[in-house]
């Protein structure tokens, strides 16, 4: 991926990653779309970052599509999509209670970049250079105990994206998957101060550094997630299980 000249889809990017993302990609020289479910605070990015924005909610497929039609509309030479999609929740797996939030999770971690590739592939593979870039995570490969359906579904966009970076190989399409570790962001209440988790603006640097000098790449590692990414290709998955759960 070329990191400047391009023009980038962000749903998801009110907050957290998606939106560091598509601040610095912006300030690349990128023209830069950010979607999410809140006109409101749409308009206050777009006023204070020069960000375009569209309304959507990844859990409707209804709103995917009309959000679809919309930033191809204003913007027909998209060429970078950033499918992120992403809620955790704590889950006890004792009682049949965790069920309404583990189907909450499927609907926005899975169903949502579904929805988001099904909606955009086609058109991706219409322009000469693009890219469609995934978010999964280091829980995807060493799972936190407290969150087993959020581990499964960043395992399920792990090997999804493996799979259909095979089926483009043949197009113009290049597919990245973005594995983030704990980073400093509100996808918890209070994460944005852990002290142990990565500062969002670091994680930040290193993934814009790692775009720029690993064009060619299909997954983004920035060196915090290599623990819990290898933990298992390094025969030391249950040590790594066991440090990760002891936190």
């Amino acid at each position: 991926m070329n990191i400047t000249g391009n023009t980038v889809f962000v749903p998801g990017g009110t907050s957290g990653l998606g939106l560091a993302l598509a601040v610095r990609l912006r300030a690349a020289g990128n023209t830069v779309i950010i979607g999410g479910r809140r006109t409101g605070l749409l308009d206050a990015l777009a006023t204070e970052h020069g960000l375009s924005t569209v309304t959507v909610d990844t859990t409707d497929a209804g709103s995917v599509l009309a959000a679809r039609d919309r930033v191809l509309a204003e913007h027909p030479d998209l060429n970078v999509l950033i499918a992120m999609a992403g809620i955790m929740a704590v889950e006890d797996v004792h009682t049949p209670g965790f069920l309404a939030d583990a189907e909450r999770i499927v609907t926005t971690n899975i169903l949502g970049p579904l929805r988001l590739i099904a909606a955009f592939t086609e058109h991706l593979q219409s322009r000469p250079d693009a890219t469609l870039i995934t978010v999964s995570s280091g829980l995807a490969h060493t799972p936190l105990a407290p969150f087993p359906t959020y581990n499964g579904s960043k395992a399920f966009i792990h090997q999804f994206t493996e799979s259909i970076r095979l089926q483009l190989a043949g197009t113009s399409v290049q597919v990245i998957e973005l594995c983030p570790p704990a980073v400093q962001t509100e996808l918890l209440p209070g994460g944005s101060s852990v002290e142990h988790y990565l500062p969002l603006d670091a994680f930040t640097d290193e993934v814009m550094t790692l775009l720029e000098t690993r064009p060619d790449a299909g997954e983004i590692l920035v060196e915090a997630v290599k623990f819990l990414r290898f933990a298992e290709a390094e025969g030391r998955y249950d040590a790594a299980v066991a440090a990760l759960n002891t936190h």
